[in-house]
């Protein structure tokens, strides 16, 4: 038996929107998952505002890393490696992340690896249900994405089947519960009102369901639509608008697209379980119709606990430790933030060889 301490222990930094996330893992086991959330301050906005996030991120990132640090019991000295998300996201969240990873990594003459958040959002369910099958079927839904992704080796073949067109699921949350005046964010509100009302009293549209459109790309702009103008036709007429059914219906269609889409590529593709990740995943409705769905068709589910669908640095963390478990070339110092890092690159390898070298100088001169 191998011992624990032999896998490696990685602190992994998520700063891709309003969630400063520390985490650390050894191996596949987590260890801390610090999160200091900059939430509140964007509410009275409606949704996240890019430079508040910035300097929340600023104001977290050291007391975060100390937390994670205290929590998990490990000296930084310990520590195998520093991973932290270089995208996507907010470019000047993604910074602050991705500057904090290179100052510590630097001082403490550890290996430096930028990961990419959506591998990340599917990394993280090793924390909960053990090592990867390969290849891994993936669907991930948040504020920013709606993706199907196969995976056959997640720190370096991350393959798109399917994504969003327009707003992805977790935006269309927000924007209804806007609409609704149900404040912000909006998927968790949605879903704890969606509980009490029913998801067949309004039949709203199923965007990309139609036997010529894309198997398995997805679109919420015109179920957004119409949920708001049949809202607004209630207010015009001078009715009550039924926010539990309106909730609960609006759900159902969203939950309905996207667990037909993934059971239906699960089969194509010939694989036979089903991860679903990402802040979405969180919803109680998606779950539990995704498990009705996938034990119908014979698909094993693994969706981790609530709060690692979410944005946090255990997820980012995770993907860190199987870099360093699969000896994959650590980033070069300068490393950038992409905004748009395309899911297909786990990682962002470096090219240069003189990491060996900085981190002697930097043991030996920049922490003491």
């Amino acid at each position: 038996m191998t011992d624990s301490r032999d896998e490696p222990l990685v602190l992994g930094i998520e700063t891709s929107c309003d969630e400063t996330g520390v985490g650390i893992v050894r191996g596949t086991t987590l260890l801390a998952d610090a999160i200091a959330s900059s939430v509140d301050e964007h509410a009275r906005f409606g949704g996240v505002v890019p430079e508040v996030a910035s300097r929340a991120h600023l104001e977290a990132m050291i007391p975060t890393i100390q937390r994670a640090l205290k929590d998990a019991g490990v000296s930084a000295r310990d520590l195998d490696g520093i991973a932290v998300t270089a995208g996507p996201g907010l470019a000047g969240a993604l910074l602050v992340g991705v500057s904090a990873a290179k100052a510590y990594a630097y001082a403490l003459g550890k290996p430096l690896y930028g990961v990419n958040h959506l591998a990340s959002h599917i990394c993280v369910d090793q924390l909960e249900h053990g090592p990867l099958p390969e290849p891994t079927m993936a669907l991930l839904v948040s504020g920013g994405h709606s993706s199907l992704l196969l995976s056959s080796d997640i720190t370096s073949d991350v393959r798109p089947l399917g994504a969003t067109i327009d707003d992805a699921a977790g935006e269309a949350f927000d924007k209804i519960a806007r609409v609704l005046n149900l404040g912000f964010p909006g998927g968790p509100v949605i879903d704890r009102y969606a509980k009490e009302g029913d998801p067949t009293a309004i039949t709203f549209p199923r965007g990309l369901t139609g036997p010529r459109d894309p198997a398995y790309d997805f679109s919420f702009s015109g179920l957004k639509t119409s949920v708001a103008r049949w809202i607004e036709a209630k207010r015009a007429a001078g009715e009550d608008v039924p926010v539990r059914d309106v909730s609960a219906s609006f759900q159902e269609a969203v939950v309905d697209v996207l667990t037909r889409k993934a059971v239906r590529a699960c089969k194509d593709e010939g694989v036979d379980h089903l991860m679903i990740g990402g802040g979405v995943a969180a919803n109680s409705r998606l779950r539990a119709l995704a498990a009705e769905r996938c034990e119908a068709a014979g698909i094993r589910l693994r969706v981790p606990r609530p709060k690692l669908c979410t944005d946090n640095g255990a997820m980012v963390a995770a993907l860190g430790a199987e870099m360093v478990a699969r000896n994959r070339v650590p980033s070069d110092w300068d490393l950038s933030a992409d905004s748009s890092l395309p899911v297909t690159d786990p990682h962002v390898p470096g090219h240069s060889h003189d990491h060996d070298h900085v981190h002697e100088v930097s043991k030996e001169n920049l922490y003491s």
